[in-house]
């Protein structure tokens, strides 16, 4: 339906928040789900704790015609952005004012109003999503410059199950690259360049992998006189790789048939002895 709006932009939603942001997006998406293929382009503007920072979101309000949507839980901080977008003229919705108003009265107490108390009581869901994120984008060698990123790094040749691996450990909350490694192509210099302690080499007898390839073929219609299960080329493949491993100071797991939680297990156990617990997981 034409509304004469027809090239305008679409406003955007400012999710204000003095912590990450994150429970206001929720509650925003969970409504904008409702309107598919809505273009409302949604912003969050987290750590906003002074006038300052207030100030310039609502500048940038203002300039885009947008509205500004806030889960300021500290009453000193939402009085200043209220009366702030009142005074510019922005529109805002508190989502958090209210409620903690009626709590207060009902409970006859105040707020502790500590911002990310909602992150916090949820750090583990949080890690796990964003290590889920990480890994699906580092996936096959995806953005190499973010290898060093990772918590954990596994490498090796096609179908040795590098993908599921990556995922499984990443509902964990580990952040996990994967790099494809390709008979006469170089691994991208990133992965030499990490901490060698970290890479894995996942290696797989010929027979097993060339049973795991033969599925592929046949399921994709693929030439089954192709290079990609030829033994030969296969154990070439293999050989590339353990030359790869080595060059790097890789540690080798072998994953011939053993179930993800095996190959997980071994290789957190390594991480273990490795380094202290406190720093198996890269910071932030």
């Amino acid at each position: 339906m034409d509304n004469g709006n027809q090239g305008l932009k679409t406003p955007p939603i400012y999710i204000v928040s003095g912590g990450k942001g994150l429970a206001g997006d929720a509650i925003v998406q969970s409504v904008l789900i409702q309107f598919p293929n809505n273009k409302v382009p949604v912003i969050i503007t987290p750590d906003i704790l002074n006038q300052a920072k207030m100030d310039e979101v609502i500048s940038k309000a203002l300039a885009t015609k947008g509205i500004i949507v806030h889960t300021m839980v500290d009453p000193e901080a939402r009085k200043m952005l209220i009366t702030s977008c009142v005074q510019s003229g922005v529109r805002h919705i508190d989502l958090a004012g209210e409620l903690s108003d009626y709590l207060s009265n009902l409970l006859h107490t105040e707020p502790i109003s500590q911002p990310g108390l909602y992150r916090l009581s949820n750090i583990a869901y949080f890690k796990r999503v964003e290590a889920i994120d990480f890994t699906l984008k580092v996936d096959d060698g995806q953005n190499p410059e973010k290898i060093n990123q990772a918590d954990i790094i596994l490498t090796g040749v096609s179908r040795t199950g590098k993908t599921p691996l990556s995922v499984y450990l990443a509902m964990f909350g580990w952040k996990v690259a994967n790099v494809p490694i390709v008979q006469g192509i170089q691994p991208p210099e990133e992965l030499f360049k990490a901490d060698p302690g970290r890479v894995f080499g996942l290696n797989i007898s010929p027979v097993y992998l060339i049973a795991q390839r033969a599925n592929r073929v046949k399921n994709l219609q693929m030439d089954e006189d192709a290079d990609y299960i030829n033994k030969r080329k296969v154990a070439d493949e293999l050989e590339y790789a353990r030359r790869i491993f080595e060059r790097g100071g890789f540690t080798e797991i072998q994953i011939t048939n053993k179930p993800i939680e095996s190959s997980a297990n071994e290789i957190l156990t390594i991480l273990t002895g490795r380094f202290e617990q406190e720093k198996w997981k890269k910071e932030d």
